[in-house]
């Protein structure tokens, strides 16, 4: 199993493109994994014959353990009974939709995930045990780590609350454990009328992440979303002007995302407390401006590069960065750090010709901004002739906005400064 970033330490096996026995060729893809973030093909590193699977599919493997045994020789004898002992692995815990639900009592152990998808990492479930906290009473603990995770500190403090009150409220209680898809996915289990003519459809892993991670934004963030409407003109006709040329020289081609990116980089210099994370009662001011930009994939689903230290390009950067990450997305080419690190994001709602949108905040982040149709109207405009209707390019912009950290002037503001920044772009400027 190949490293895959610096965060990744595990990843699953999702599906074998090759069978044992089939001759393989270098940099040819032998299996697909997927990690919290990203599914990746992995290649061959070499020509040869597939003696061996080590894994099958399902299986979660840590990184630098081996998967496959491949001769390097086609034909040669290789001894696999001795030599290469199959890796320990963990069985993907499995949610099917229909399975009745059950009663689970409070002196359950905890396992490694719960009903609700959470993640306890051994040290966490080893002091659950030791202090007799029950899978229940570890999901009322709010989690300060990565979307959402109980970390070490978040059990520690509350320990002496929970001593304090003399009784955990898993002790009292019982409670339905439910299939992680009805549970976070759809909330309470209700009963669905199936008709003859209907069609059921089971969520893949991407989507069933994509689920988990809307519904915990909700319930972790009070949305508020606030607009405005700018007039592009002049970035417009400046794309029209450019981008014969730009595809020429550089091969690719110039869209409005590098130059949405930048009016959002320069806002976020202006007022950082917008690029900001909470932990329990901290704000955590990002000095780095990673802005993640989402991307619709081809299957339907939405995932979410990130172009780190925006700040530090220029738009001729912007826009390589950009063109490179969504054609990666939607190849399956992303890494999992290619997805890690946001700290603002940007959706255009407007490439499905939609006017605004309210988008929910990509975790642990604080705002995100949807950018709309660009449309030509009629429109006002103040001269010192006179008032005078002139056709201009118009767009809505949404934010999205974390009220917890960020009101309505800072979150008003801000987008209003985005608008300002599109305004205000040179036509005559060079790429």
């Amino acid at each position: 199993m190949p490293k895959m970033g610096e965060s990744v330490i595990e990843a699953t096996i999702i599906k074998w493109a090759k069978n044992e026995g089939d001759k393989v060729k270098a940099d040819e893809t032998l299996v697909e994994i997927a990690t919290d973030k990203v599914d990746s093909e992995i290649p061959s590193p070499s020509d040869g014959v597939l003696v061996k699977k080590l894994c099958k599919e399902g299986d979660v493997i840590p990184v630098g353990k081996p998967i496959a045994i491949i001769s390097s020789e086609v034909g040669a004898a290789v001894d696999i009974s001795t030599n290469t002992p199959a890796p320990e692995v963990k069985k993907q815990p499995t949610h099917p939709v229909n399975t009745p639900t059950k009663t689970v009592q409070h002196s359950e152990p905890v396992s490694r995930f719960s009903s609700s998808g959470k993640f306890y990492s051994p040290l966490v479930r080893s002091i659950a045990k030791k202090e007799g906290i029950a899978v229940l009473e570890l999901e009322g603990i709010q989690g300060s780590g990565k979307a959402g995770r109980v970390t070490k500190n978040d059990i520690l403090s509350y320990l002496p609350a929970r001593q304090k009150n003399g009784t955990s409220y898993a002790a009292t209680k019982t409670y339905t454990e439910q299939p992680v898809q009805q549970r976070i996915i759809n909330g309470p289990a209700k009963s669905i009328s199936i008709g003859p003519n209907d069609e059921i459809i089971e969520m893949d892993r991407m989507r069933r992440l994509i689920a988990d991670h809307m519904v915990m934004s909700k319930q972790t963030s009070p949305h508020v979303t606030s607009y405005v409407e700018a007039d592009v003109t002049n970035l417009v006709l400046w794309r029209e002007k450019v981008k014969s040329s730009f595809e020429k020289r550089e091969g690719e081609k110039i869209t409005f995302t590098p130059i949405f990116i930048e009016a959002v980089v320069n806002a976020i210099k202006e007022l950082p407390m917008v690029n900001v994370s909470v932990d329990g009662t901290r704000i955590i001011r990002h000095r780095d401006i990673n802005i993640g930009m989402a991307v619709a994939l081809p299957t339907g689903n939405l995932i979410v590069p990130v172009i780190r230290n925006a700040d530090q390009k220029n738009l001729l950067g912007l826009t390589k960065s950009v063109n490179d990450l969504a054609n990666r997305a939607r190849k399956n080419k992303l890494l999992p750090d290619d997805t890690q690190g946001g700290t603002f994001t940007i959706t255009n709602v407007g490439s499905f010709g939609n006017v605004m949108g309210t988008p929910i905040i990509n975790q642990p982040q604080v705002a995100i901004l949807a950018t709309g149709i660009i449309k030509k109207k009629p429109v006002v405009l103040e001269t010192p002739q006179g008032d005078v209707i002139a056709i201009r390019h118009m767009m809505y912009l949404s934010l999205s906005y974390d009220h917890r950290v960020v009101d309505g002037a800072l979150g008003g503001n801000f987008v209003k400064k985005v608008a300002n920044n599109l305004e205000a772009f040179n036509p005559q400027r060079d790429i």
